[in-house]
């Protein structure tokens, strides 16, 4: 991955683009502070970073409608001229539940720049995902999974996946497992135009993520869960995600299958899991 350093301030983002030269600061001489009347940080200054990273060929967004839970279409055309914050996210997953209430938070602070759209991947009956959102007090909008938005926002085969999607509707920036909300913030802010003073990293996407933070894989390299059903495939995906392998690497299941699918040693306890779970032991 290779990195440059940029001061990009105000609107420059909208107006210029991502920044391909060398890297040299680049200021907004009309805008010396926060504009006025911004909206002040949900967190704290020690929360949220000096610079954040955003890729430096952000891929555009295709024609894309969805339905959220309230019956509502959404679409990006329509949400062009805000922030658009897409998670992928289950009711199952641990560290999913665990970022809700910051991104309730950032929803309400920021409900004039910001849009979060919550795109559930659980597999059973909608009224379960509609109880944990009010349960949950979700200010949010919620979409169920469709093959339309796997295609749209490509390689998620873990929980949480943030995809942060900019004013122009282009993914600027993608976050696997649980993520700082200090940084989420301070992407939102800039790509608001609400902060002059954020510095950028523009950088290369990485073709080789590695799935280490606290995230649920949903599909594990060598092992096919879709012939389990809705409840069977939750609950190997809680067990290779808990579970540990035993090579050596202190990642769980899922995470070496992700990370090394060539090891021999997590395929074999993968495969015992899945059988123990639907009733026929190797």
């Amino acid at each position: 991955m290779t990195s440059r350093r940029l001061s990009l301030l105000g609107t420059f983002w909208v107006l210029l683009g991502f920044v391909t030269g060398c890297g040299t600061a680049v200021n907004d001489a009309g805008r010396a502070g926060p504009i006025g009347g911004a909206p002040a940080p949900v967190f704290s200054d020690d929360a949220r970073p000096g610079s954040i990273r955003l890729v430096a060929d952000p891929s555009p967004l295709p024609a894309l409608s969805m339905q959220d839970l309230d019956g509502r279409i959404l679409t990006f055309d329509d949400l062009r001229g805000k922030v658009v914050l897409v998670n992928f996210w289950a009711t199952w997953c641990g560290p999913c539940r665990a970022e809700i209430p910051d991104l309730i938070k950032l929803q309400a602070r920021y409900a004039d720049h910001l849009q979060i759209i919550g795109v559930s991947a659980d597999e059973g009956p909608v009224q379960g995902v509609e109880a944990f959102a009010t349960e949950f007090g979700i200010n949010y909008s919620i979409v169920m999974g469709t093959p339309e938005l796997s295609r749209a926002f490509p390689g998620v085969m873990a929980l949480p996946t943030t995809f942060m999607v900019d004013p122009e509707g282009r993914v600027v920036q993608t976050h696997v497992g649980l993520i700082n909300p200090g940084v989420l913030e301070q992407e939102i802010r800039f790509l608001a135009a609400l902060d002059p003073d954020i510095t950028v990293d523009v950088v290369d996407e990485d073709p080789h993520g590695r799935l280490v933070n606290a995230a649920q894989a949903t599909e594990i390299p060598g092992l096919d869960l879709t012939t389990l059903t809705p409840e069977q495939r939750v609950a190997a995906l809680q067990r290779l995600n808990a579970d540990g392998c035993t090579c050596g690497c202190g990642l769980t299941l899922a995470q070496c299958r992700i990370n090394d699918a060539s090891c021999g040693f997590s395929l074999p306890i993968a495969e015992q899991v899945v059988a123990e779970i639907v009733g026929d032991p190797l």
